[in-house]
């Protein structure tokens, strides 16, 4: 672990390699799980106000959730989250025609449709950010169903930081990210 700013993060994010393989996963870390995407506080209002927008890129479960649950549930940790279908999938999944799951959130985003993305604790994965009062810990969060995206990131030699740098800078800043390139560049030029 190393210290910037007010951010503890573990080397793992620098020593391991990571890149999506949705060929080979098929999104399941939308569908698999026994909770939804976490959320940060501000996030929950967003959700609320872009449902409008989003509802026609959701799948009819999904919509049926949402308005049952609402567009965002307290979890059993009594954190906020995004609800769920059938007690695993996302409500905001959608299915692509090859049958892999991806953010209907995200394609409303890429259509044009809204100016927000997803919630940051997607655009991270698989990197899991937690607050406490006196820091933030930013770790990596190893989950089997991402063994293929492991050795897709060791064969095209993409470590964690690297692939999720645009949603490290989103939430940290450029300066935060301009740090931690030093710093894993500091741990590969050591022996």
């Amino acid at each position: 672990m190393f210290q910037l700013g007010k951010t503890i993060v573990s080397e793992e994010i620098i020593e391991n390699d990571f890149v999506c393989n949705l060929n080979a996963c098929k999104g399941a870390c939308c569908v698999d799980g026994e909770a939804g995407a976490p959320l940060e506080n501000k996030e929950t209002e967003i959700l609320v106000d872009i449902y409008p927008e989003v509802k026609p890129f959701l799948r009819p479960e999904g919509i049926t959730a949402i308005e049952s649950q609402g567009a965002f549930v307290k979890g059993e940790d009594g954190e906020w989250e995004t609800p769920l279908v059938n007690g695993s999938e996302c409500a905001y999944v959608i299915f692509s025609g090859n049958g892999i799951a991806k953010c209907g959130l995200e394609e409303a985003y890429n259509q044009g449709a809204t100016k927000w993305r997803k919630p940051v604790s997607c655009h991270l994965y698989p990197v899991r950010v937690k607050e406490y009062s006196e820091f933030t810990a930013v770790n990596y969060h190893k989950w089997e169903i991402c063994d293929p995206a492991c050795a897709l990131g060791t064969e095209l030699q993409v470590p964690i930081y690297r692939f999720v740098k645009e949603a490290l800078i989103r939430k940290f800043g450029k300066k935060w990210y301009t740090e931690l390139e030093q710093v894993a560049k500091g741990l590969a030029d050591t022996p």
